[in-house]
């Protein structure tokens, strides 16, 4: 099978991760993953949510939005807060980050990573998931480097991919042309150690089979562990 954009079934959209895309923020980058990108910044703040302040340990959230051009038609802002798929998508980036942090060793503050979709060709949140995580990753060095801590939280890298069956036909990375025409589409979520963080998977017409879950889930995982080679790339590891 040959796709539309002439991939193979199983390859990953050219990805590419730029460092420092926002100067202020403590960690940022943009992600490109074929034509969608997502510009992510992470902040530090020397606080925790009133509810966490008597554990001792710190907190990791994320915020995700998407620009009003970032589609084929533009979309208004929420300009009321996060409609149910943006409280979704937000919780997902920061469940994902979460699972790699080591909150106690954070200590009482704050890092908040800000996902916002510049152009969306599908697959925007497994994009934030990897590049929040690389930004993370640049806010935590920072904090260890300014002696905040003394070793850094983040025990390893998590990064999110899509796969899907198409023509029957298991694919990784879809774009949205293949989004919105796919029998199943799935969204992965898995850490550097091959630890499942997230997965979301939704026959769009008939049931799947669970030989066809365990090829697209194999798919994925190979997905994964290419997008964080990425990631190391990019920091420098």
């Amino acid at each position: 099978m040959i796709r539309n954009d002439g991939r193979d079934p199983g390859a990953l959209r050219p990805t590419q991760i730029d460092l420092d895309a926002v100067s202020y923020a403590e960690g940022s980058c943009l992600i490109s993953t074929g034509n969608t990108r997502v510009l992510c910044a992470a902040s530090v703040q020397a606080e925790v949510p009133d509810w966490r302040a008597a554990s001792g340990k710190g907190w990791v959230t994320a915020e995700y939005g998407m620009l009003p051009r970032a589609t084929h038609t533009r979309s208004s802002r929420e300009r009321e807060g996060p409609k149910g798929r943006t409280q979704e998508i937000q919780r997902l980036i920061g469940r994902s980050l979460r699972s790699v942090t080591d909150l106690e060793a954070l200590g009482p503050r704050t890092i908040i990573l800000d996902c916002d979709v510049l152009q969306a060709d599908g697959g925007t949140r497994t994009a934030s998931i990897t590049g929040a995580a690389v930004a993370l990753a640049q806010a935590c060095k920072r904090l260890v480097e300014m002696g905040e801590i003394d070793g850094d939280p983040m025990r390893e890298l998590v990064a999110g991919v899509s796969v899907g069956l198409f023509d029957a036909t298991p694919i990784l990375d879809l774009d949205y042309f293949e989004d919105s025409r796919a029998q199943v589409d799935m969204n992965l979520v898995v850490t550097e150690g091959e630890g499942l963080v997230e997965v979301q998977g939704t026959a769009e017409g008939d049931p799947f089979a669970r030989q066809e879950l365990t090829e697209m889930l194999d798919l994925g995982m190979e997905g994964i562990q290419a997008l964080i080679r990425t990631q190391k790339t990019a920091l420098g590891m």
